[in-house]
Parts: C-alpha cells; sequence; structure tokens
C-alpha cells in the first residue's frame, strides 16, 4: 500500500457527501491527517450571475447536459500534473478491487460528480477522464459512487483501519503471498458472542483454538461462498493447488 493520495471531489451538491467524510471511519482519518480529502462545488466555476451549469443538449433528448465551461475549470483549478481523473458514470468501467488497488497508488485522484442528463462528451475528452462504474444500475448522480471509491480507497491506506491485517482479509483482496481463502474471492463467514443465538450455534471448530482447522474450515467455506453466489470469480482466483473445498 503506498502513500496517502490526495482525493478532491467535485459536485453541484458539497451538502450531499461532507456529512459523510466528516463521519465514522473517513471523518476520523481525516482528522488525524491520515487522508486529504477536498471537495469543490463546480458551482463556483460558472460565469454568469445565475451560476448556471447545464443546459438542453443538441440533438433534442430529455433533461439536461452539465456544460463545459464551469466543470472543465474545475478539474483544471485542482488538479496537479499527475491526477487520476474519474468521472462517476454507469457506462463507465466497473469499479473492483484491483482498480481500488491500483487507485490507492496514485498521488492524487479527483472524482467529478455527474447530475441531470450527463456530461458533455468534450468534458472527457478535455479533462482525459475515465469513465467509472459502481454498477449496473443509474443514479440520479455521482456523490454516492464517489464516495464509494473515496471509502474503497481509504480503507487502504496505512493507519485508516485499526489492523492492517483487515484489508487482506477482506472479500475479493489477493494480496502477495495470501492464504487460497482470501485470494481474490469472497469472505467466509464470521461469528462472534453469544455461542448460541436462538439455537443457531457457532461452528464447533471455531471454537477449538486448532488454527490450522480453522484455516482449512475458513478456506472451505470461502471457496463454497464464492461458487455459489459468485463463480465468476474462481475462474481468475488465485487458488492455488488446492482449488476445492473438502
Amino acid at each position: 500500500m503506498a502513500a496517502t493520495p490526495r482525493i478532491d471531489i467535485l459536485t453541484l451538491f458539497p451538502d450531499l457527501v461532507e456529512p459523510f467524510l466528516d463521519g465514522a471511519l473517513v471523518g476520523a482519518a481525516r482528522r488525524k491527517g491520515l487522508l486529504d480529502i477536498r471537495v469543490t462545488d463546480i458551482r463556483d466555476f460558472s460565469t454568469d450571475r445565475h451560476r448556471s451549469v447545464d443546459d438542453a443538449p443538441y440533438g433534442g433528448g430529455d433533461g439536461m447536459v452539465l456544460k463545459c465551461e464551469p466543470v472543465v475549470a474545475a478539474v483544471e483549478e485542482v488538479a496537479g500534473g499527475d491526477a487520476q481523473v474519474l468521472a462517476m458514470s454507469p457506462r463507465g468501467r466497473p469499479l473492483d478491487q484491483a482498480r481500488v488497488v491500483e487507485l490507492s497508488g496514485a498521488k492524487q485522484i479527483v472524482l467529478l460528480c455527474g447530475r441531470y442528463a450527463g456530461f458533455d462528451e468534450r468534458i472527457l475528452q478535455e479533462t482525459g477522464a475515465e469513465e467509472v462504474s459502481i454498477g449496473d444500475y443509474v443514479l440520479s448522480g455521482g456523490e454516492l459512487a464517489a464516495l464509494a471509491v473515496t471509502e474503497a480507497v481509504a480503507r487502504l491506506v496505512p493507519g485508516v483501519l485499526g489492523n492492517p491485517e483487515s484489508p487482506v482479509r477482506d472479500s475479493f483482496s489477493s494480496p502477495k503471498g495470501s492464504a487460497p481463502a482470501r485470494a481474490g474471492i469472497l469472505e467466509h463467514p464470521v461469528y462472534t458472542r453469544p455461542p448460541v443465538f436462538r439455537g443457531r450455534a457457532v461452528p464447533e471448530v471455531l471454537l477449538s483454538g486448532n488454527h490450522a482447522e480453522i484455516e482449512r474450515y475458513r478456506r472451505a467455506e470461502a471457496l463454497r461462498i464464492t461458487r455459489d453466489r459468485r463463480p465468476d470469480l474462481l475462474e481468475n482466483a488465485d487458488l492455488g493447488a488446492e482449488s476445492d473445498p473438502e
């Protein structure tokens, strides 16, 4: 994991993202100086007295389109020469953990939050923005997507999580030298006290103290869940010599 990146979120609605950035894990990390996250209001770069940022699409059609001038000006104001500019868009490359790991090594990430009918195509061309999607569905704006990217990257910044092993054990993670149970597949089930809840008992192996047996159990469960819910992940997972649960 690399040094802390700077993350800039460009949005028409700063009030939607600031509460999230001030709370929970991300907020605590910002207060400790572990994260450098800044929010910019795109409307501040509008040049007319109405602070307009959108206009009707050429050729007709529904909705309004974000204009080039304010969005490009906002990007150029905040982005350094080596910044990675990402535009939140349902037509973009799907975000996965491998891409998050790549982004965690960037010096600066600029996240463009779309609204209305989307970006004038020339915004993407002029800024070199990469379109990124967080799923095959459509939101009313890019703010939630930008926050998803922000938290995913933040979790990989050293010191943000209390336990440095946590991101190693997450679903989809595939760290160098990881055990097969955590090689790019889904995470195994986890349990805590009480040992029995409404007749449902914690698996005995987890109470045994036998760490080798516990690891084998977790590996088998991780593979079972992945096979049942996301078999596509098994095609590219680094499972080692043993690829099937016993």
